[in-house]
């Protein structure tokens, strides 16, 4: 039976949640990147015989990743670039869903990856709604790469606002653009989807760890929107999702230019959740994890637990949501099993923005899982909703 008897979510794989999760964040993008239930399925009944291996995991996904970027590629040569789009963006999420839980990396999934970067990038060169444009955000002595989805120019005023999109502990920019960016771009809202240190390109091909000063590179995410003529330096947000419920306020708070922030999924503490993670690894206990246990100390660019502790030191938000001043939107599911309501609330309770919002989704209306997984479109309403209110496109 796909699913478990007290939660109404698809879970597709009942008795392992990092497998189910995994399918779903593929899955939801469906609405967006064309994601077809029928080949998501034909990977879930060819991973039957060996749930719980991240090896064949891997291949399955890779296998069905190669079958429709072969598709797209016929498209291409036959002179159909919009068929060929379409395959592009289903074959880069598969790799990518597959490529997420193997470690360490090996040559060939750091391969897969960078076929799914190049696919995602071929796609975006023939999509003409929304306009997508590969761009470099500078970044101390490097540089940072993001996806620039521009609002529909039927919406777009002169300067138009535009929000700041950074990843989570474990996802990318092509995938989060699967999360509804095309429906903020046609409201007339520009985003900026950056790969940060410790995520995506950023980590697997440019060696830049994951660190605790998120302002450090928002800032520079602010000043690249803020140089560009289409865009209004008055109305420049910034969100991030799961672990970025850590990098959009911190960002927020720090920056004062952004003009509102938007946590979707709550942090506090981050140190703290993986001291407690840690103890209960080392007791055989199985947790409700997003990836393997070992993505922590690859992402912080260390070798030991210990060391990775070390560096969670700075990940902790009390002291710095209390400076934040902007509008600020908090969303969290009541049944999220990675990180607990009770420390969404101590989170809000915390922010300094008179103008504050938390929305919590519960079991009945959908969203109950960590950001929305099970039901994103409900997340991504109440989002785009907020912001649309609060940065004000023109109509």
């Amino acid at each position: 039976m796909i699913g478990r008897p007290d939660d109404p979510a698809f879970l597709y794989f009942p008795d392992n949640y990092r497998w189910s999760m995994g399918l779903l964040i593929c899955l939801g993008a469906a609405p967006w990147t064309g994601i077809e239930i029928d080949e998501v399925h034909r990977v879930g009944r060819a991973l039957e015989g060996n749930v719980g291996d991240d090896h064949a995991w891997f291949e399955q996904w890779t296998r069905m990743g190669e079958q429709i970027e072969a598709r797209g590629r016929e498209a291409q040569d036959r002179g159909h670039p919009r068929t060929a789009a379409s395959c592009f963006l289903r074959a880069s999420r598969y790799y990518q869903t597959g490529e997420r839980f193997i470690h360490p990396r090996s040559r060939r999934s750091m391969d897969v990856y960078a076929k799914s970067v190049g696919l995602f990038r071929d796609a975006a060169g023939m999509l003409r709604h929304p306009r997508i444009e590969p761009v470099e955000v500078p970044y101390e002595n490097a540089s940072l790469p993001a996806l620039l989805v521009h609002p529909d120019p039927a919406r777009a005023s002169q300067r138009s606002p535009c929000m700041v999109f950074f990843d989570g502990f474990d996802v990318t920019k092509e995938l989060q653009y699967g999360y509804g960016i095309p429906d903020l771009a046609a409201r007339g809202i520009g985003c900026l989807i950056v790969d940060g240190p410790g995520n995506g390109e950023s980590v697997r091909f440019r060696n830049l760890p994951l660190i605790a000063e998120t302002e450090r590179y928002a800032t520079p995410a602010y000043e690249y929107l803020a140089a560009r003529a289409e865009f209004d330096p008055e109305r420049i947000g910034v969100m991030a999702l799961s672990l970025g419920g850590y990098y959009a306020p911190r960002a927020a708070a720090l920056e004062p230019r952004f003009a509102c922030c938007v946590a979707w999924g709550a942090q506090w503490d981050y140190h703290a959740i993986w001291a407690k993670r840690l103890d209960e690894l080392a007791t055989g206990k199985v947790l409700s994890l997003s990836v393997p246990p070992e993505h922590l100390q690859w992402v912080l660019g260390v070798t030991s637990e210990a060391a990775a502790l070390e560096k969670l030191t700075g990940f902790r938000l009390d002291g710095i949501v209390q400076k934040l001043r902007c509008p600020f939107l908090l969303l969290h599911g009541e049944g999220d099993e990675q990180i607990p309501l009770s420390l969404a609330q101590k989170c809000f309770d915390a922010v300094g923005s008179a103008h504050k919002t938390l929305r919590l989704f519960g079991r009945e209306e959908g969203g109950f899982h960590h950001c929305q997984v099970d039901n994103v479109t409900v997340g991504v309403h109440a989002m785009w909703d907020w912001i649309e209110d609060v940065l004000k496109p023109a109509r």
